[in-house]
Protein backbone atom coordinates (compact mmCIF):
# COMPACT_ATOMS: atom_id res chain seq x y z
CA UNK A 1 0.00 0.00 0.00
CA UNK A 2 2.80 2.40 0.91
CA UNK A 3 4.63 1.61 -2.33
CA UNK A 4 1.46 2.34 -4.32
CA UNK A 5 1.05 5.70 -2.56
CA UNK A 6 4.70 6.56 -3.24
CA UNK A 7 4.40 5.55 -6.89
CA UNK A 8 1.13 7.49 -7.22
CA UNK A 9 2.83 10.56 -5.76
CA UNK A 10 5.71 10.12 -8.23
CA UNK A 11 3.21 9.85 -11.08
CA UNK A 12 1.54 13.14 -10.11
CA UNK A 13 4.88 14.97 -10.17
CA UNK A 14 5.98 13.32 -13.37
CA UNK A 15 4.88 15.77 -16.05
CA UNK A 16 8.04 15.44 -18.06
CA UNK A 17 8.11 12.70 -20.68
CA UNK A 18 9.88 9.45 -19.81
CA UNK A 19 11.69 7.01 -22.02
CA UNK A 20 10.63 3.37 -21.87
CA UNK A 21 13.51 2.37 -19.60
CA UNK A 22 12.65 5.16 -17.13
CA UNK A 23 8.97 4.13 -17.11
CA UNK A 24 10.08 0.56 -16.47
CA UNK A 25 12.31 1.61 -13.57
CA UNK A 26 9.67 3.80 -11.96
CA UNK A 27 6.88 1.26 -12.34
CA UNK A 28 8.84 -1.90 -11.60
CA UNK A 29 7.49 -3.43 -14.82
CA UNK A 30 9.91 -4.78 -17.41
CA UNK A 31 10.08 -2.94 -20.77
CA UNK A 32 9.08 -6.14 -22.56
CA UNK A 33 5.97 -6.40 -20.39
CA UNK A 34 5.11 -2.74 -21.02
CA UNK A 35 5.27 -3.41 -24.77
CA UNK A 36 3.03 -6.46 -24.29
CA UNK A 37 0.49 -4.33 -22.41
CA UNK A 38 0.49 -1.79 -25.25
CA UNK A 39 0.01 -4.54 -27.82
CA UNK A 40 -2.91 -5.99 -25.85
CA UNK A 41 -4.53 -2.58 -25.46
CA UNK A 42 -4.06 -2.48 -21.69
CA UNK A 43 -1.80 0.54 -21.90
CA UNK A 44 -1.97 3.41 -24.40
CA UNK A 45 0.92 3.75 -26.81
CA UNK A 46 3.64 6.30 -26.18
CA UNK A 47 2.96 10.01 -26.70
CA UNK A 48 5.60 10.05 -29.43
CA UNK A 49 6.69 7.10 -31.54
CA UNK A 50 10.02 5.73 -32.68
CA UNK A 51 13.34 6.64 -31.08
CA UNK A 52 11.72 9.65 -29.42
CA UNK A 53 9.01 7.50 -27.78
CA UNK A 54 7.79 9.23 -24.65
CA UNK A 55 5.57 8.09 -21.82
CA UNK A 56 3.81 10.19 -19.20
CA UNK A 57 2.18 10.02 -15.80
CA UNK A 58 -0.92 8.38 -17.30
CA UNK A 59 1.22 5.40 -18.35
CA UNK A 60 2.69 5.06 -14.87
CA UNK A 61 -0.76 5.28 -13.28
CA UNK A 62 -2.19 2.65 -15.65
CA UNK A 63 0.70 0.30 -14.85
CA UNK A 64 -0.11 0.73 -11.14
CA UNK A 65 -3.74 -0.07 -11.83
CA UNK A 66 -2.82 -3.20 -13.81
CA UNK A 67 -0.56 -4.37 -10.98
CA UNK A 68 -3.32 -3.74 -8.40
CA UNK A 69 -5.88 -5.69 -10.42
CA UNK A 70 -3.44 -8.58 -10.93
CA UNK A 71 -2.83 -8.70 -7.18
CA UNK A 72 -6.59 -9.03 -6.76
CA UNK A 73 -6.50 -12.10 -9.01
CA UNK A 74 -7.63 -10.54 -12.29
CA UNK A 75 -6.23 -12.01 -15.49
CA UNK A 76 -4.89 -9.80 -18.28
CA UNK A 77 -7.96 -10.74 -20.32
CA UNK A 78 -10.26 -9.54 -17.54
CA UNK A 79 -8.22 -6.37 -17.11
CA UNK A 80 -8.39 -5.62 -20.85
CA UNK A 81 -12.20 -5.87 -20.70
CA UNK A 82 -12.26 -3.45 -17.75
CA UNK A 83 -10.03 -1.03 -19.65
CA UNK A 84 -12.25 -1.26 -22.73
CA UNK A 85 -15.37 -0.60 -20.64
CA UNK A 86 -13.69 2.42 -19.03
CA UNK A 87 -13.04 3.86 -22.49
CA UNK A 88 -16.70 3.52 -23.48
CA UNK A 89 -15.92 0.72 -25.93
CA UNK A 90 -18.28 -2.20 -25.86
CA UNK A 91 -16.09 -5.18 -26.75
CA UNK A 92 -17.71 -8.29 -28.15
CA UNK A 93 -18.29 -11.06 -25.66
CA UNK A 94 -15.16 -13.16 -25.39
CA UNK A 95 -15.04 -16.54 -27.04
CA UNK A 96 -14.51 -19.07 -24.30
CA UNK A 97 -13.12 -22.55 -24.34
CA UNK A 98 -14.17 -24.82 -21.52
CA UNK A 99 -12.79 -27.96 -19.93
CA UNK A 100 -15.24 -30.39 -18.37
CA UNK A 101 -14.44 -32.51 -15.32
CA UNK A 102 -16.79 -35.38 -14.60
CA UNK A 103 -16.92 -35.21 -10.81
CA UNK A 104 -19.43 -37.98 -10.25
CA UNK A 105 -22.57 -39.58 -11.58
CA UNK A 106 -24.50 -36.77 -13.24
CA UNK A 107 -22.05 -34.10 -12.07
CA UNK A 108 -20.02 -32.17 -14.62
CA UNK A 109 -17.84 -29.23 -13.58
CA UNK A 110 -17.05 -26.78 -16.39
CA UNK A 111 -13.99 -24.55 -16.11
CA UNK A 112 -12.82 -21.89 -18.55
CA UNK A 113 -9.47 -22.74 -20.05
CA UNK A 114 -8.25 -19.14 -19.98
CA UNK A 115 -8.03 -19.08 -16.17
CA UNK A 116 -4.63 -18.16 -14.77
CA UNK A 117 -2.28 -21.11 -14.09
CA UNK A 118 -2.48 -20.73 -10.30
CA UNK A 119 -6.25 -20.57 -10.45
CA UNK A 120 -6.44 -23.61 -12.75
CA UNK A 121 -4.28 -25.62 -10.31
CA UNK A 122 -6.51 -24.59 -7.42
CA UNK A 123 -9.65 -25.55 -9.35
CA UNK A 124 -8.20 -28.97 -10.28
CA UNK A 125 -7.41 -29.60 -6.59
CA UNK A 126 -10.94 -28.63 -5.53
CA UNK A 127 -12.45 -30.82 -8.25
CA UNK A 128 -10.24 -33.74 -7.16
CA UNK A 129 -11.52 -33.36 -3.57
CA UNK A 130 -15.08 -33.16 -4.88
CA UNK A 131 -14.59 -36.36 -6.90
CA UNK A 132 -13.23 -38.14 -3.81
CA UNK A 133 -16.14 -36.98 -1.63
CA UNK A 134 -18.78 -37.88 -4.23
CA UNK A 135 -17.13 -41.27 -4.76
CA UNK A 136 -17.20 -41.97 -1.01
CA UNK A 137 -20.83 -40.86 -0.87
CA UNK A 138 -21.72 -43.13 -3.81
CA UNK A 139 -20.05 -46.10 -2.05
CA UNK A 140 -21.95 -45.37 1.16
CA UNK A 141 -25.20 -45.20 -0.79
CA UNK A 142 -24.42 -48.45 -2.65
CA UNK A 143 -23.68 -50.22 0.65
CA UNK A 144 -27.04 -49.11 2.03
CA UNK A 145 -25.61 -46.88 4.71
CA UNK A 146 -26.63 -43.66 2.92
CA UNK A 147 -29.36 -41.36 4.18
Amino acid sequence: MRREAETSEMAKHCDSPMKLIELAERSGVAPRTIRLYITRGLLPGPRRRGRAAAYGAEHLERLQEIRRLQQQGQTLHEISRLVAQGQGVCPPPPASAWTGYEAGAGVLVLVRTDASPWRSRHIRNVVARMVAELSALDKETANGSGH
